[in-house]
């Protein structure tokens, strides 16, 4: 399959429009609780343009365009993956760095018995009042960009895929990556794959959709764009593409 390139007209940069077909893991964060607008301290592995910081693609895209299955196909290939929304899993599991924090801040009743954060608690209180959203991103953000920044300077892939669900609704990635590689597809396809893998009803996914950055401004923001509407036949070949266009501009 061909890859065309497209005039990105805000930015004066080129896109590059892949086919390709994939879901999200269930229980993204994309889903209703905050991952990192963290910036990114970029390393110190050599580059042909004489800085000592790693090649760094900032992945993004709405909730059920296909991030995860697309990230998994470039740490096949060896890619280094730092993922905010799985850091931010580990920090809320039992034992996690921000447990504390959050309970202090909201009480016992966001806790599971097993010392984890009650994720589906929490998604409710911070999607129904925005003052515990802002409070619980100040707990996690921090965290989540210290930890972000240690991965990116310990990679020892060819590059790093840097997953940021919300990193156009986090202002932009000017300064954090040398591309941007947004997961597309259409609205009507993400609400069918959130639905069936969450149970989710149309409302409530639309609402979620509601909170995030429209289609149009994703696309505003890219680079590189995988359009995920199609057969899974054509993902890998796409990603083959592009994998070989990042690890040569390294």
């Amino acid at each position: 399959m061909s890859v065309a390139a497209v005039r990105n007209t805000t930015s004066e940069r080129n896109r590059t429009a892949t086919a390709s077909a994939g879901k999200d893991a269930s229980g993204r964060n994309d889903a209703g609780l905050p991952t990192s607008n963290a910036e990114t301290d970029m390393g110190n592995t050599s580059r042909r343009d004489g800085t000592d910081r790693p090649f760094v693609v900032g992945l993004t895209g709405g909730i059920g365009s296909g991030k995860s299955t697309v990230a998994d196909l470039f740490a096949a290939r060896g890619v280094t993956i730092v993922d905010t929304d799985a850091i931010a899993h580990e920090l809320t599991a039992p034992g996690g760095s921000a447990i504390d924090a959050i309970r202090a801040a909201f009480g016992p009743s966001v806790i599971r018995a097993d010392g984890a954060l009650d994720r589906d608690a929490m998604r409710t209180r911070a999607f129904d009042d925005p003052d515990a959203r802002r409070r619980l991103e100040a707990i996690l953000h921090p965290m989540i960009r210290d930890e972000s920044v240690r991965r990116i300077g310990a990679a020892t892939g060819p590059y790093v895929l840097h997953v940021v669900p919300l990193l156009v609704e986090s202002g932009g990635s000017a300064g954090r990556h040398d591309r941007v590689l947004v997961i597309d597809c259409p609205v009507d396809v993400q609400i069918e794959r959130v639905g069936r893998r969450s149970g989710l009803d149309r409302q409530r996914v639309e609402s979620i959709l509601a909170t995030q950055a429209s289609r149009e401004a994703r696309l505003q923001a890219a680079d590189d764009v995988i359009e995920n509407s199609g057969g899974p036949e054509a993902l890998d070949a796409q990603v083959e593409v592009l994998h070989r266009r990042y690890a040569a501009a390294r």
